[in-house]
């Protein structure tokens, strides 16, 4: 969580999926306020992974998308605008997903 917070993502969510999803254990919800700061949350998370050697994902999206997705098998990183997480509304979706309080992932 600290590459979305790093750049500032907003509202972050995650959720616990194990038992509810067979996509992932983890989904991840954020938004940045404009177009190009949900790239560069995205590019963050994708720079993170590749520090830690973790090169098995895929990032979803184009550089016009207001909805970016970082797939890395476990953990899907949901990156919007805030107009399209409005849109959207996936936190509707997994409202049975137990959230996992940001602040115990944040270092």
């Amino acid at each position: 969580m600290g590459a979305v917070d790093e750049k500032h993502g907003e509202e972050i969510i995650v959720y616990d999926m194990r038992g509810i999803s067979i996509l992932s254990d983890y989904v991840v919800i954020t938004n940045g306020n404009s177009n190009r700061q949900a790239h560069a949350i995205t590019e963050n998370v994708s720079e993170k992974l590749k520090e830690v050697n973790y090169y098995d994902f895929n990032i979803e999206g184009n550089k016009d998308s207001n909805w970016l997705l970082i797939d890395a098998k476990e953990v899907l990183v949901n990156v919007f605008t805030d107009e399209a997480r409005e849109f959207y509304g996936l936190e509707k979706l997994w409202s049975d997903a137990k959230e996992i309080p940001v602040a115990e992932l944040v270092d």
